[in-house]
């Protein structure tokens, strides 16, 4: 019996010490790569290098609201928005957070600071903040966005009390 139970331990400690334990660590270096990359792309104002980090199928859910079907439709709409409002902006990305939910599917929360946009009605914005939700999935040895909700923030504050009663 301690024969065995030294066995299992050693396996549990090899398993541990394996390749397939240092994954996550390094799928999360090749997630916070991909969304740096995103901000490039973004600064570069180059829609077709910011859409390659998206699936084909992806969905865009932009801070408008915005609901954008396809890697193409958000590509042809993204390359609409950087000829004009998106001409001169710049985008952060910082705090990024990741989670797993399978070895293959990844969950990323991305704060985010934007400047030199356009307003809508065509004057300069002052400086945004937002947070991205993404869903990730692994395409073989890729990271890539399947799913894309953006918010526009403001700090967070308490909720006021009721009155009293």
């Amino acid at each position: 019996m301690a024969r065995l139970t030294g066995a299992l331990f050693l396996v549990a400690l090899g398993v541990m010490a394996s390749p397939c334990a240092a994954q996550p660590a390094a799928d999360a270096a090749q997630i916070q790569a991909l969304e740096q990359e995103q901000a490039n792309a973004w600064d570069a104002h180059d829609a077709r290098r910011y859409m390659d980090l998206f699936t084909n199928d992806t969905d865009v859910v932009n801070v408008l609201g915005w609901h954008w079907r396809g890697r193409a439709e958000c590509e042809r709409k993204l390359t609409r928005a950087f000829a004009l409002v998106f001409a001169k902006s710049q985008l952060q990305v910082h705090d990024v957070s990741v989670r797993f939910i399978r070895p293959d599917v990844a969950i990323a929360h991305v704060p985010w600071t934007m400047t030199g946009a356009l307003s809508p009605a065509g004057g300069a914005s002052p400086p945004q903040h937002g947070l991205q939700t993404q869903t990730l999935v692994r395409q073989g040895k890729s990271w890539r966005i399947a799913a894309f909700q953006n918010t526009n923030a403001m700090p967070e504050t308490e909720f006021p009390a009721p009155p009293p009663r």
